[in-house]
């Protein structure tokens, strides 16, 4: 695939002078999606035109699915041969044969096409691109769909890296993505292999279609008599049209792909899934969508009544999103699973909204699994990273248990690097992954840790010093209880399992005593908490529960190597000395 992915590279250069690098594609994209589906329509060309002489609109719409199965078609005379024949007219020509697709083919709007014909028409660059793209044979029985993917990918970000944009905003590298969909389908494996069976997919962060189409690939791998229904909502119209493209030539019902912003207009909120999945972005804020999440977030048990993040970072609106699309449990259930930074576990202090976010999820028992992956994975970042498995219908060995799986040395360094990614996923570590995830248990601790929710609980309590007067005694009240100090008021944050204790508003009461005195008192006798000021928080602190310690070098080995640094470079100063 990377030696079509150059070639159709390679037709911009018919562009230089005319765009800039970061342009090129606004015209190559478009054209590649333009001459893949005149591949596909090239077989049933004619019967089409039949067809529409004799029906018009939604009724022709039913006749060619019907003779063609195609979803799709396009009643315009010309191909990409015969645009050919008049040098001429070629524009006019491709504008009527734009027009001539069928109403649910809106992707060459949202590419802004015709702005991009006139420029190389007036730059007298028409004839030399599209003569270019004829050149190319897309048909699927030429080029995969898996294939056409692939190429999509590689001119995406070819077209990031020349505008030192953030690839990663277009797609997810397709060894995250494997990993992904095998554990989303991990717990359905047996339903997933029946003949004929369906199932529904979905990614509010739709991207260029990658999730969606290697989640197809997958199941299809795996059975080839299965159906999986994509569905998708991207915000951004030049992915939005790739991943339309795409999904048509795949033969997926094109309604499925909406264009808009999921957190402000969710266009499938009358749906649930049988399995979501997506990448948001890191570290965007959503001021965009503010009003409309806030107004929401005061509906109880909508997508965001459980807690908001802060303004600068929205992707935890994802996760508390991905969570309200799975499939009811009294519907069967659904997974989700959704690719996070580090911050989502553990940002915010206790009753924040992201704590709140956190206390929810873990409470309602919807967390499953949480994978760290390794660093350098993805194209835009080389931050760490994390997989969240989301399960309303957890399996019963996994009912109140959270799993972490640290994968982080699970990793193959790449030959070649691609912007920020320099290592991959391969299959054995993949493989390596998915054990770890089916044994369910810490025989391999060092890799895999069971946990409850309890265990990533706390209290906040206020800790209060007394006030004193300028001869040092205790200022009191009108009750004469010591006032505090604001200057050393001070929180600690106790565990729910301090102590080994169980749940209950006893243990509750029991275990803040107890840290209080063993922590707290022998230190600062004169100290009390401040009931009403006690918080719930939720933290999952990952790192800390895979900690490796690692002694420091002995004194005798550290000498050693300095008296060696000292040697030399006093072997090189003689040297010097010496050549003077």
């Amino acid at each position: 695939m990377s030696k079509l992915g150059n070639f159709v590279w390679g037709i911009a250069d018919q562009l230089r002078g005319v765009y800039k690098p970061h342009q090129y594609g606004s015209v190559i994209l478009p054209f590649t999606v333009l001459r893949r589906l005149d591949c596909i329509l090239e077989p049933t060309r004619d019967e089409v035109a039949s067809l529409a002489e004799k029906f018009t609109d939604g009724a022709l719409d039913v006749q060619v699915k019907r003779k063609t199965g195609l979803a799709f078609f396009n009643t315009s005379p010309f191909t990409f041969a015969t645009l050919l024949e008049d040098p001429e007219g070629l524009r006019a020509n491709l504008v009527d044969y734009l027009t001539g697709f069928s109403s649910n083919i809106d992707v060459f709007e949202r590419f802004k096409f015709d702005n991009e014909l006139a420029t190389l028409d007036e730059k007298n660059r028409l004839y030399l691109v599209t003569s270019q793209f004829a050149g190319i044979d897309l048909h699927p029985d030429t080029v995969s769909n898996a294939e056409m993917g692939d190429l999509f990918e590689h001119l995406i970000f070819k077209f990031a890296e020349a505008s030192n944009e953030e690839a990663g905003e277009h797609y997810t590298p397709r060894d995250a993505i494997r990993l992904m969909v095998d554990l989303l389908f991990a717990e359905d494996s047996i339903g997933l292999m029946e003949p004929g069976t369906v199932r529904t997919i979905y990614d509010p962060t739709a991207g260029t279609g990658g999730m969606l189409s290697v989640a197809e690939e997958r199941l299809i791998e795996r059975n080839p008599e299965a159906r999986l229904r994509l569905y998708g909502q991207e915000i951004n119209d030049q992915s939005y049209a790739i991943c339309k493209s795409d999904m048509i030539a795949k033969g997926q019902d094109v309604g499925n792909i909406k264009l808009g912003d999921t957190l402000a207009e969710d266009h499938f909120f009358d749906r649930t899934f049988d399995f979501c999945m997506s990448n948001p972005p890191y570290g965007v804020d959503w001021k965009a969508s503010q009003e409309t999440v806030k107004r929401e977030a005061l509906t109880q048990n909508s997508r965001f009544s459980h807690g908001l993040p802060s303004i600068g970072d929205g992707q935890m609106l994802f996760l508390s999103h991905l969570a309200s699309k799975m499939r009811p449990a009294h519907e069967g259930g659904g997974r989700a699973g959704i690719v996070l930074n580090g911050s989502p576990l553990f940002n915010g202090a206790a009753e924040s909204g992201p704590s709140m976010i956190r206390q929810w999820l873990l409470e309602s028992d919807l967390v499953e699994a949480i994978i760290a992956l390794p660093t350098n994975m993805f194209f835009n970042t080389d931050i760490a990273t994390y997989i969240w498995l989301l399960d309303n219908t957890k399996q019963p060995e996994r009912v109140g248990k959270i799993q972490l799986i640290d994968a982080t040395t699970f990793w193959t360094k790449m030959r070649k690097s691609l912007g920020k990614k320099s290592r991959e996923i391969d299959a054995d570590a993949r493989g390596r992954i998915l054990e770890l995830y089916d044994q369910f248990d810490e025989a391999d601790p060092d890799f895999s840790k069971v946990f409850t929710a309890d265990d990533f609980a706390y209290w906040t309590v206020t800790v209060e010093r007394p006030l004193l007067t300028d001869t040092g005694k205790v200022s009191t009240d009108r009750s004469g209880n010591p006032k505090p100090d604001p200057k050393k008021r001070d929180t600690e944050n106790i565990p729910f399992t301090y102590g080994g204790n169980a749940d209950g508003a006893m243990a509750k009461t029991a275990t803040i005593k107890a840290y209080f005195e063993a922590e707290v008192l022998p230190h600062l006798p004169e100290a009390w908490i401040d009931e009403k000021k006690t918080k719930v928080g939720y933290e999952i602190p990952f790192t800390r529960h895979f900690y490796k310690y690692v002694p420091p070098r002995p004194l005798a080995e550290i000498d050693a190597d300095l008296e060696k640094q000292v040697a030399k470079i006093l072997e090189l100063l003689r040297e010097v000395e010496g050549s003077r």
